[in-house]
């Protein structure tokens, strides 16, 4: 059936679709039985109250699908090109070639590519050019099935970083195989309708419980949890986090919007404005390479100083005030 499709086309998510859909259209019948479908996302409200747990609004669920269904073609452009390098590689420089139908070769492949896409995963969390390519997928505030359809356009960060394993010998096709056996893994872990499940499973794999933290941006959730199959990673490598509480899901600071082109893209628009002001070479490589949130080391201290500034300005008029009066900041910063 799938002989009619280039050859990187040809993997798991294809076969998956209607097991997507026919999960995102149980939950999407729930959530208007409960109802608990929404008209306004959290951050559009006056006062800011959380979702529903299961929630789903509807232009939210529209762009995360429309974003999906671009991804399909982007994501078919981006193994085209990488199937001409892993090829050249594969034949021309692997020091062994392991054999496409044997079951060893699928199984070192499919734990290999995990390992690696967790450190791409952390790295996209850590270097805010690569930061730019994956925070579409956070954008929403809500966490249901059409969430993990939200997929980046722009994959080239994984491309780079699968490259050892056709330097390893793995064959292409099961490169692409095994990524998109991950994704397919990786669908039904975003729901809120799966509680925590038995602990040994829970200790391995990545599942609902442990990935409704990595999306979530409350403070002690922030950059943990970032394995695709396997949690373990994060357990041996310090990331990880267990859920305490319902997560705040979305971005530290949302984006105001459900066109698809500007959630995929108003990161990199933001970068390039914080570029063209820097005033060295370090800061701009700072915006490029640092974390998301970085800024300069000078601008740190202006706001220090200013902040320290304002305090005296505080405690100087408070000096000046007839004895027996007392300024309502002062008392404040006294409590």
């Amino acid at each position: 059936m799938l002989d009619v499709l280039p050859e990187a086309m040809r993997e798991p998510t294809v076969l998956a679709i209607p097991f997507f859909v026919l999960m995102l259209t149980l939950e999407w019948v729930a959530a208007w039985k409960l109802e608990h479908t929404e008209v306004d996302r959290p951050s559009e409200r006056a006062t800011r109250t959380p979702a529903a747990p299961g929630s789903y609004n509807t232009r939210d669920s529209r762009a995360s699908l429309l974003m999906g269904v671009v991804s399909i073609a982007t994501s078919a452009g981006w193994k085209s090109l990488a199937l001409l390098a892993y090829s050249a590689i594969f034949a021309y420089v692997a020091p062994w070639q392991l054999p496409t139908g044997a079951w060893y070769t699928w199984v070192i492949a499919f734990v290999a590519l995990d390992f690696l896409f967790y450190w791409e995963h952390r790295i996209a969390h850590r270097v805010r050019l690569v930061w730019a390519t994956h925070q579409a997928h956070h954008s929403s505030e809500y966490f249901n099935f059409t969430t993990a359809l939200r997929q980046k356009w722009n994959n080239s960060a994984g491309i780079v970083m699968w490259l050892p394993l056709p330097l390893l010998g793995v064959p292409p096709a099961v490169v692409f195989g095994v990524y998109s056996l991950n994704l397919v893994y990786q669908f039904w872990i975003h729901t809120e309708h799966v509680e925590r499940l038995w602990a040994p499973i829970e200790f391995v794999f990545n599942t609902p419980s442990h990935h409704r933290v990595h999306h979530g941006s409350d403070s002690e959730y922030l950059d943990r949890n970032y394995g695709g199959t396997f949690i373990i990673w994060d357990r041996m490598f310090g990331s990880f986090a267990p859920e305490t509480h319902r997560p705040t899901y979305g971005l530290t600071k949302p984006v105001d919007t459900y066109n698809i082109w500007r959630l995929q893209t108003h990161e990199y628009v933001s970068i390039a404005r914080d570029v063209r002001s820097a005033r060295s070479l370090r800061d701009r490589l700072g915006f490029l390479v640092g974390p998301p949130g970085w800024t300069p080391r000078d601008e740190v201290r202006r706001d220090d100083q200013r902040s320290l500034s304002r305090a005296s300005s505080s405690v100087s008029s408070d000096s000046d005030r007839p004895c027996g009066t007392t300024s309502s900041s002062a008392i404040t910063g006294a409590s």
